[in-house]
């Protein structure tokens, strides 16, 4: 491998006949060349290399490709797809060979997107399902061989601080401070931030006071309790569960006096978009959102008067998210009864944004 390859995390492009044909799921950056970037501020595109940020997650697999910006970066490509990688992983201890076809597959995507782009700093990131499976570091080998992507496994705590830097531009400055979660496919991350001053360039930076990454997520949660059919009886079963390991951070880091809650998930999205009642998901309207805890509330028990198959329906939920939805919900409703908090905001972004923010600091793009 050389040492672009190497720098990028990108090894020579497969074989065009192995990778054959594939459309990947719409992203919800649907127009990039317009949309001024998650990381603050717009502008004029800085000199300098184009980044790339991919976050391989037990549900999803997820990639941004970025040029920094004046005040922040512009986003000038992007893939999202729900590939349940850790699909299974709570009763085997292993990633199976279907979730592994889906992810190598996606993987693929990824690699051609960032080809196209002359991509030349990423960040490639694999996140509870690699860190928990057995078989991970063999899958991690396979799609260093078969795609040419060096993926790097990190641990809760890089994954809290990534999600914090990528979603500090979404902090009220006049908050006291901020219950910021995030709540994955395999595992979910809690975060006490204090205020967050103005950076002098680019992106504000976290002013984390605390921590705690639970091992529990929407899929793991789902394959316990069950997903189709979620009685409240179930529904209560699961927030006391979740609520064991959310009491033990309130207990260190409780207080909410002047704070809000910001949430990144896919959980806080759908409910975002059930609320608004989009006719199908538009993260322009959902990212930045606000919504009280009687809204919130709201939308909660209209989820968990539906039934499975309204809730396939729904163009905010569809079939990949109908069985995790209330497994979501659940783990929102255990750090909300930890956190009462009179506000949330709503975040669609998280780990790659705070990866572009990151590198574009260690280079020195916003000095």
């Amino acid at each position: 491998m050389d040492d672009e390859a190497r720098a990028t995390g990108l090894g020579p492009a497969p074989d065009r006949e192995a990778r054959g044909p594939r459309r990947g799921r719409r992203s919800p950056y649907r127009h990039p060349r317009g949309d001024r970037g998650a990381g603050g501020a717009g502008g004029q595109d800085l000199s300098g290399p184009t980044y790339a940020a991919l976050d391989l997650g037990t549900n999803n697999c997820r990639l941004l490709v970025a040029r920094a910006t004046r005040d922040g970066f512009r986003v000038v490509d992007a893939f999202s797809r729900i590939i349940r990688l850790g699909e299974g992983i709570t009763s085997s201890g292993r990633l199976s060979d279907a979730a592994i076809a889906r992810a190598v597959e996606a993987l693929r995507v990824c690699g051609a997107k960032m080809r196209n782009r002359g991509v030349t700093r990423a960040r490639l990131i694999a996140t509870e399902a690699c860190r928990a499976a057995g078989n991970g570091l063999e899958f991690l080998a396979r799609v260093r061989n078969e795609v040419g992507i060096e993926l790097e496994i990190v641990d809760r705590e890089t994954e809290a601080r990534l999600a914090a830097t990528g979603c500090t531009p979404l902090v009220d400055p006049q908050a006291r401070g901020v219950i910021l979660f995030d709540i994955g496919g395999g595992s979910s991350e809690l975060v006490r931030l204090g205020p967050c001053g103005a950076a002098q360039h680019g992106p504000p930076h976290p002013a984390i006071e605390g921590w705690t990454s639970m091992p529990i997520g929407v899929v793991t949660l789902a394959e316990r309790h069950g997903g189709v059919t979620v009685t409240r009886e179930i529904f209560e079963t699961m927030i006391a569960e979740v609520a064991v390991h959310v009491n033990r951070f309130a207990a260190e880091h409780g207080g909410t006096d002047g704070i809000h809650m910001l949430g990144t998930s896919g959980t806080v999205t759908t409910i975002a978009g059930v609320y608004l009642e989009l006719p199908r998901y538009e993260r322009r309207r959902v990212d930045g959102c606000w919504m009280s805890d009687v809204q919130v509330t709201g939308v909660v028990e209209r989820l968990l008067e539906m039934t499975y198959e309204n809730r396939v329906a729904n163009p905010c939920i569809g079939s990949e998210r109908a069985d995790l939805v209330l497994a979501g919900c659940a783990i929102l409703e255990a750090i909300r009864r930890a956190f009462p908090c009179p506000r949330l905001r709503v975040a669609d972004r998280g780990l790659r944004e705070g990866m572009l923010v990151q590198m574009m600091r260690e280079d020195g793009v916003w000095r």
